[in-house]
């Protein structure tokens, strides 16, 4: 019989276990080991059969179970120790809490998924991943956030693999009642609601549901609700499942939603109000236009120049997009279609329009692009790599004409990985003080005092467990396609814990290259059987279910991997997870990583395999471009720019092909490399090694990779850059903003208007120069005055440069450098002398200009407004 209606019943706990219930709810045990084997300790087969889930593990439990359990002294004493010890974690001061008062009170941080755990399956890939990591590592140090996103019915796909091998998904149907989730509601007991209005009169009602991550919460809005109408109920059906009105739809209600959401929980909780916005990614960006209708809609309403300055000034962006395909992009006629229909009131809808169009050389003007919006109303923005920020500048600089890439307005923080989510504990009980993080003091040096012997066998012991892991894994996939027990006696002695394993797992969307391997199907055969120095290959990763190009990539590299002769060798699991990542990411001893350089923005896979001591083979390309120092892995070279795609791949997949065999494989296997100038021929097999069986070399990498790489890619690290180079520099700029009234911001609106409306009359009238030697030379001092006009602007509005280094042969600076100059004189009628020195350290083509820009302390930088007048 088939179940018309279901609910979930939620366990009762005996009053002296009742911690359990607190315990179970807060996503802290998703990382935090004590919790989790405490679940597994009340018992091991239930722990299993409940996937790691301690809140379906205490709805498993009999109530005689329960019973029993609280009349167990020990059990009791367990649980009122775990109990007290989140009491502490939540409540006790943190890192955060020996800052200033200039850091913010409360950060609200919006991100259309999460990857927490498995458990709650609201993440498709990386974006999610380090959105959870960002709420563990601010739990961790103690940073006031609070999270916002959406609850999708469905989650993201489940995948699996059809016996040709095409992936197939499926959308099991979640029940946030039997989730880790508490529904937000009123005083009175009513589930507390955000509205939203929609066209033809349409309303759309979303519940908020929240989760606790440690100390932070994370608000998700559902718009499964009875009050809906079928369209609006299936709004948050499933992450980036739908496309065109369904996916604005989606970021209406995440952006304009999520900060209703906020101030309802504010009320509810009686929590501060967030003094910064953090829009992670474009999805959320229509949070600035709710925050600009609440300013606009109050007894005294700022106008709209006034609150978007006010706006900005708390906002940070952050982009993950280093191609414009991967932007967000909407008609404008749908953005006007749902904004009249009252979604911001008092909003001028032409007023949005403009904030996404894109109105710079080579945009499309009928078009309303998520990311230009984020960056228009954010009066800060950043990438996620070193190397990102400098792929956003030259993306974004459109909208800062005038100024050189470099200058553009877009910061970079580099991602990081929250450690004790990815660490297995193998690793960290080799040294007492290893890798907890900064949040507890962890110190990664002290590897260096773990011997060989220990780290290699600590390897090899991960290795083996992720060989078991890979068989259950590989034989449940074949089961799903079709195949009988009688046919996978084979899967039982895939893979072998003694030879040198690489993994691979990722999104699958074409950039990333997931068939770069079998660029040469022969040769990666000879790598993979090879009898001296053979190597393994796991393999992962999920394609969007509209990318038909991604999941024949896919298809390919499962249709090599089912060849009888190579099938013990490599293997795709499907189904990619957090579940699996926790056995894959420690069990693999190299990571690789051959994207397209420069479209990975950052990519943290690598990261999470180098804390577990896993050195990567990668293209240089997002973190690893600025920490590969040539003795934590290996750099795969890349093809120029000149190279047709095919050459690239060609290029690319050979030199990858080299790596592997003539030096990541015979160092695992304790041989010099041929780049060494030694035969790896004397090796003799797989287990061969140097001193000890050990390949010490191998491992001083290991060594070297933990020490310097563990602290460097942690989200500690990450959250405190944010913190000091942007969470507070914005709270700081949205406290003035918003001080006496709103003072500044009605200020700096009126003359941002003053400015833009008469900087046409700006212009560099002349400019002398003199003080050199009759032939330059290094030391001379450079005197140049410039005379301007400013017409009806004052030299306080204004900021004059010289810039000056060397040039190349089409007059172009480079390694320039910069020197304000000073108004030395006023001539009347809006004229001005400026002057400055500039002294020549250098030699070579020499050459100089002066430019001109708006200036005011409430800017954040002087290519702000996108205004400059250069000279010439």
């Amino acid at each position: 019989m088939k179940a018309i209606r279901r609910f979930t019943v939620r366990t009762v706990l005996p009053e002296p276990i009742a911690a359990l219930g607190a315990l179970a709810t807060n996503l802290r045990w998703s990382w935090h080991q004590p919790t989790r084997k405490l679940f597994e300790g009340l018992d091991s087969e239930l722990w299993e059969e409940s996937r790691h889930d301690p809140v379906g593990f205490l709805g498993s439990i009999s109530r005689e179970k329960l019973a029993d359990l609280a009349e167990d002294a020990d059990v009791v004493e367990r649980v009122a120790a775990a109990g007290e010890d989140l009491r502490r974690y939540l409540e006790d001061p943190r890192w955060y809490q020996a800052l200033g008062e200039d850091a913010p009170r409360c950060i609200a941080y919006f991100s259309p998924e999460f990857g927490i755990t498995e458990v709650l399956p609201q993440y498709s890939g990386g974006l999610g991943i380090l959105a959870g990591d960002h709420l563990k590592a601010a739990s961790d140090l103690g940073v006031p956030l609070v999270g916002v996103g959406l609850l999708y019915q469905s989650g993201y796909f489940k995948q699996a693999l059809s016996r040709d091998a095409w992936q197939q998904e499926t959308y099991p149907v979640l029940d946030p009642d039997a989730l880790p989730l508490t529904l937000l509601r009123e005083e009175d007991g009513t589930p507390a609601v955000v509205t939203l209005p929609l066209p033809n009169g349409r309303k759309l009602h979303a519940y908020i549901w929240r989760a606790d991550v440690g100390r932070v919460p994370l608000l998700l809005l559902d718009s499964n609700v009875p009050a809906n109408d079928d369209g609006a109920r299936a709004i948050t059906d499933r992450l980036y499942g739908g496309g065109g009105d369904h996916r604005l739809q989606q970021e209406l209600l995440l952006g304009m939603g999520g900060v209703k959401a906020i101030r309802i929980y504010e009320r509810l909780a009686g929590c501060p109000a967030p003094e910064v916005f953090h829009t992670n990614e474009g999805h959320a960006g229509f949070l600035g236009i709710e925050r600009i209708q609440e300013l606009m809609a109050t007894e005294e309403p700022l106008s709209w120049d006034e609150a978007l300055v006010a706006g900005r000034a708390s906002t940070v962006f952050t982009t993950h997009t280093p191609v414009a395909a991967g932007i967000d992009r909407f008609d404008a006629a749908q953005i006007r279609y749902f904004f009249d229909a009252g979604l911001a009131p008092s909003v001028p809808t032409g007023k949005i329009l403009e904030l996404g169009r894109e109105s710079y050389e080579g945009g499309d003007p009928s078009v309303f692009n998520m990311a230009v919006m984020g960056l228009r109303l954010a009066q800060r923005a950043n990438g996620v790599a070193k190397l990102h920020g400098e792929v956003s500048r030259a993306m974004f600089a459109g909208l800062w004409p005038g100024f050189d890439h470099s200058e553009v307005p877009i910061s970079s923080v580099t991602n990081g990985v929250h450690v004790p989510t990815w660490i297995d504990s193998s690793i960290t009980d080799l040294a007492e003080e290893l890798a907890p993080g900064a949040a507890v003091g962890g110190r990664w040096d002290v590897v260096f005092n773990v011997s060989d012997e220990e780290i290699w066998a600590v390897r090899r012991q991960l290795r083996a467990r992720l060989v078991e892991d890979v068989r259950r894994r590989l034989r449940a996939s074949w089961k799903k396609r079709g195949a009988a027990d009688a046919e996978l006696a084979w899967t039982d002695s895939v893979l072998d814990p003694d030879v040198l394993t690489i993994g691979f797992a990722r999104r699958v969307p074409t950039y990333k290259r997931l068939t770069l391997m079998l660029r040469d199907p022969a040769r990666l055969k000879r790598l993979l059987l090879d009898p001296e120095h053979p190597i393994q290959i796991v393999i992962a990763g999920k394609s969007h279910p509209a990318d038909d190009a991604g999941k024949k990539m896919i298809q390919d590299l499962v249709r090599f991997t089912d060849d009888p002769e190579v099938r013990h060798r490599i293997a795709f699991l499907p189904n990619y997870d957090i579940a699996m990542a926790r056995t894959l990411f420690p069990g693999c001893d190299v990571w690789l990583n051959n994207p397209l350089r420069p479209l990975e923005a950052c990519g943290t896979s690598g990261m999470k395999a180098a804390i577990n001591g896993s050195l990567n083979l990668s293209v240089l390309d997002g973190w690893w471009d600025e920490m590969y120092d040539g003795s934590n892995g290996w750099a795969i070279p890349t093809a120029g720019d000149k190279a047709s795609p095919q050459e690239r791949d060609d290029v690319e997949a050979a030199a990858l092909y080299e790596l592997i065999e003539d030096h990541v494989a015979p160092r695992f296997y304790g041989a010099s490399s041929k780049a060494e100038g030694a035969d790896s021929a004397g090796a003799a097999g797989p287990s061969a090694a140097g001193t000890n069986g050990v390949p010490t070399h191998w491992v001083s990498m290991i060594k070297h990779t933990l020490s310097h790489l563990g602290p460097a890619v942690s989200a500690d690290r990450m959250l405190g850059d944010y913190v000091r180079e942007l969470y507070t520099p914005a709270a700081v700029s949205g406290r003035s903003a918003r001080a006496d009234d709103f003072r500044q911001a009605r200020e700096l609106a009126a003359w941002t208007k003053h400015v833009r409306t008469n900087w046409s009359q700006v212009h560099v009238e002349h400019i002398e120069s003199g003080g050199l030697s009759e032939v330059p030379q290094i030391g001379d001092r450079l005197h140049v005055n410039a005379y301007l006009n400013l017409g009806v602007l004052n030299p306080t509005d204004v900021l004059v440069e010289i810039g000056y280094g060397r040039v190349d042969e089409s007059d172009e600076l480079t390694d320039t450098h910069i020197v304000e100059l000073e108004a030395v004189q006023t001539l009347g009628n809006g004229r001005y002398l400026y002057g400055g020195t500039v002294t020549i350290e250098r030699s070579g083509p020499f050459g100089y200009t002066v430019r001109v820009m708006p200036r005011h302390e409430a800017l954040a930088s002087k290519a702000e407004l996108g205004l400059v007048v250069n000279a010439g």
